[in-house]
């Protein structure tokens, strides 16, 4: 394939969890990733409430008194899903936004993380994140949540969803950074081009341009594309710095560049304020 002659960045790691149509995304357009299934993180209720019935049969066996059912312990927390409009692997989701958020929650006394997620197309490219936590106190878990994770660098477009049950009954838009991909093509240019070109020289030189604005946080290698992923303070100050590079550049030529951020009038929380 003619998109092999030039060297693709060094890989991350990416989970797959269940894709939208509610199948395991296929790799055969990221065979070059490491490509493992995430244990499903909703199962960890149901594993508590199998414990508390053994619990509650053998106390009555025993003639201890269980506790009352009509105050059960897990009363007080709220089922949440941070879900991210942030296209990086597992190890970043982690690093960057799952194990903090976890530490502080504890720490405040606002609940626990419950574990994360990717989402995946069928063809492997990440479409969003997510970390499922328990809340407690909304009033005050909300705002300190959704502020935390803006100062982390979550970029517009990102939700925070409160659950009751499996119903959504609040949506919280957050997030600060803007983003946009650039998607090289891999089969269609010249031969000349993927011999001559190499994509870390792309990577690297962007990156330079865009200093103090923005940078490449992630990539995805297709089979007929390579996305290379940019967030940063501003998507009209950040596509100039590059603009001439992209248009000199051999293996630019012809790239694809999408905006990751939405229309600001579009994403809008329950009570129609935004962010």
């Amino acid at each position: 394939m003619k998109n092999e002659p030039y060297k693709a960045m060094e890989t991350t790691p990416v989970d797959v969890t269940i894709p939208a149509a509610q199948e395991v995304a296929p790799s055969t357009s990221v065979s070059h990733l490491d490509v493992r299934q995430e244990i499903l993180r909703r199962t960890h209720p149901f594993i508590k409430l199998i414990t508390m019935g053994l619990f509650s049969a053998f106390s009555g066996i025993f003639g201890c008194s269980p506790k009352s059912t009509d105050t059960p312990e897990t009363d007080h927390l709220f089922s949440a899903t941070a879900e991210f409009n942030h296209k990086i692997g597992p190890i970043d989701r982690g690093e960057r936004y799952e194990e903090p958020l976890g530490d502080t929650l504890g720490e405040k006394g606002f609940g626990e993380v419950d574990g994360g997620g990717t989402m995946q197309s069928k063809e492997g490219e990440i479409l969003y994140i997510d970390v499922h936590m328990y809340l407690t106190n909304l009033d005050e878990s909300i705002p300190f949540v959704t502020r935390f994770l803006e100062e982390r660098g979550a970029p517009k477009g990102s939700k925070l969803k409160i659950y009751e049950g499996d119903i959504v009954t609040r949506e919280i838009s957050f997030g600060v950074r803007e983003g946009f991909a650039i998607y090289l093509d891999g089969v269609n240019l010249p031969d000349e081009v993927y011999r001559n070109s190499d994509i870390n020289f792309v990577v690297s030189e962007i990156d330079k341009l865009l200093d103090g604005h923005g940078e490449i946080e992630a990539h995805w290698k297709g089979s007929t594309e390579t996305a290379l992923y940019i967030y940063g303070d501003s998507v009209a100050t950040m596509k100039p710095l590059i603009q001439v590079f992209m248009g000199s550049y051999p293996l630019c030529k012809g790239a694809r560049v999408v905006d990751l951020t939405p229309n600001e009038e579009a994403e809008k929380d329950d009570d129609g304020s935004t962010h």
